[in-house]
C-alpha cells in the first residue's frame, strides 16, 4: 500500500478526490455572416442560475490566415448572452445601450454621450454589474456603464478618469469590496506608448472619484502586460494574473500572476500559471476562486493544437496543477478570451469565442466543467 501511494504521488493524480471532468459544450451565439468574438473585453457575471456573458458581434469578412476575419467597414455590435439554466441554453440580446461614445473597433455608429457620473453606484445593489469599454487602444479613452437588473438596461456612458495616464485601454475586471467601495483593474500605455501596462484603480465613494493605486505588473518593455483578471484571496490578500506578449521572438507567451498582500497598494510577482499561450499574442486570462478556496484559471492555446485550457491551484496561486483541456478541435488560432462563472452545485461554465472552421464564420461556446474536488497533486 505504501508503496502505491508513493508511485501515486510521483504519477500527480488525485488522491481522495475526483478529478477534473467536462461535462458538454454549448453552442452560445452562431449567426451566417457573423463573427463572433472576445468575452474577455466585456465580462460575464452570474446570479444562481442565471448567468450573462458579454461579446462582440461583427461581420465575417475573410483577410488570411494571420488577421482577425472580421470587416472592418461594417459595424461591430455589444451583444449579451444570457442563460437561466447554467449555461445549458442561451437566448442573445443585442445591446445597442453599451456602444461606447465613439464608437467600437469597426464603423460602428457612436453611442450616447458620454458624462461623468453625478450619483454615487450602490454596488451591493441586487443585480448589480458593471463593465467597461474602449474605443481605439491608440486614442487611450475609456468609459463605463452599469446596471441594476442584472444587464437588462444600463446606465451610462460615464467617462472614466486619465489618472495621470496617456492612454487607458478598458476592459472588465473589478472587485466590489462595500456599497460604494470597489476596486478595477485596467490597462494603460507603456512609458514607451502603446498598450502594455496594468494597474489598479480604486472608488470610495461609488465611482464619483477614481484614484490610481499601483501598477500591477512591471514595465514589459517591448511586450505587453495587458487585460487582467483578479481575484480577492481575504481582506489584504488579492491575486491578479494578465496577458504577457514576448516580443523578442515568435513565441511562446504565456499568463504570468501577481499578488499583493497589502490590498493592491503593492505588487509581486508570484507565478507563470500558463508558460505558453501560443503565437499571435497569446491569450488573456480568465480566473475564478472558488467556493472551496481554489484558483481556476482558463485560457485558449493558439498555436497547434488550438485548444481552451485551465489549470488549478490550492495554495493561492503559488504553484498550478496540470494543463486540463477543456476543449481541442479549433480550426484557426482565433479563439479564447475566456471568461469563467462557478454555479452553484460547484460546476464551472467557461465562455469563449471558438473557430469551428479556419475560413468560416466566429461563435460563442460555453464549456460546463466540473473542477474536482480536493488538492491536485503538482
Amino acid at each position: 500500500m505504501k508503496g502505491f501511494l508513493l508511485a501515486a504521488l510521483g504519477a500527480g493524480v488525485f488522491l481522495g478526490a475526483e478529478p477534473p471532468k467536462v461535462f458538454k459544450h454549448v453552442t452560445v451565439y452562431s449567426q451566417a455572416g457573423r463573427y463572433g468574438g472576445w468575452p474577455a473585453n466585456h465580462g460575464s457575471w452570474s446570479w444562481d442560475s442565471e448567468i450573462v456573458v458579454g461579446f462582440s458581434a461583427a461581420y465575417y469578412q475573410w483577410l488570411g490566415p494571420d488577421r482577425h476575419p472580421y470587416e472592418r467597414s461594417k459595424p461591430e455590435e455589444p451583444y449579451l448572452a444570457r442563460s437561466l439554466d447554467g449555461g445549458n441554453t442561451w437566448r442573445i440580446e443585442p445591446t445597442p445601450a453599451l456602444v461606447p461614445p465613439e464608437g467600437m473597433y469597426t464603423a460602428s455608429e457612436p453611442g450616447g454621450k458620454s458624462s461623468d457620473l453625478a450619483e454615487p453606484i450602490d454596488f451591493l445593489r441586487p443585480g448589480f454589474c458593471m463593465t467597461f469599454r474602449m474605443t481605439d487602444g491608440q486614442q487611450g479613452r475609456s468609459w463605463f456603464f452599469y446596471s441594476y437588473d442584472r444587464g437588462k438596461t444600463w446606465k451610462g456612458p460615464f467617462n472614466f478618469p486619465m489618472l495621470g495616464q496617456t492612454a487607458i485601454m478598458a476592459r472588465t475586471d473589478y472587485i466590489v469590496n462595500g456599497q460604494r467601495d470597489a476596486m478595477v483593474f485596467l490597462t494603460a500605455a507603456k512609458a514607451t506608448g502603446g498598450e502594455g501596462r496594468t494597474f489598479m484603480a480604486y472608488t470610495k465613494d461609488g465611482g464619483l472619484h477614481w484614484e490610481f493605486i499601483a501598477w500591477t505588473t512591471p514595465d514589459p518593455g517591448e511586450g505587453f502586460s495587458i487585460m487582467p483578471s483578479t481575484v480577492r484571496l481575504s481582506k489584504t490578500d488579492l491575486v491578479t494574473t494578465v496577458r504577457h506578449e514576448d516580443s523578442h521572438r515568435k513565441g511562446p507567451n504565456w499568463i504570468e500572476a501577481y499578488d499583493s498582500h497589502d490590498d493592491g497598494k503593492s505588487w509581486h510577482y508570484l507565478s507563470r500559471p500558463a508558460p505558453d499561450t501560443g503565437d499571435h499574442s497569446g491569450n488573456p486570462p480568465g480566473m475564478v476562486r472558488l467556493k472551496d478556496g481554489r484558483l481556476a484559471i482558463t485560457y485558449g492555446h493558439r498555436s497547434p493544437p488550438f485548444e481552451i485550457r485551465a489549470r488549478l491551484s490550492s495554495d493561492g496561486g503559488k504553484t498550478w496543477g496540470k494543463e486540463i483541456l477543456l476543449r481541442g478541435g479549433a480550426r484557426a488560432w482565433d479563439i479564447g478570451y475566456p471568461r469563467t462563472v462557478e454555479r452553484a452545485d460547484g460546476k464551472l461554465v467557461t465562455a469563449y469565442y471558438w473557430a469551428p472552421e479556419p475560413m468560416k464564420e466566429r461563435t460563442i461556446e460555453a464549456t460546463i466543467w466540473d473542477p474536482g474536488h480536493g488538492d491536485e497533486m503538482n
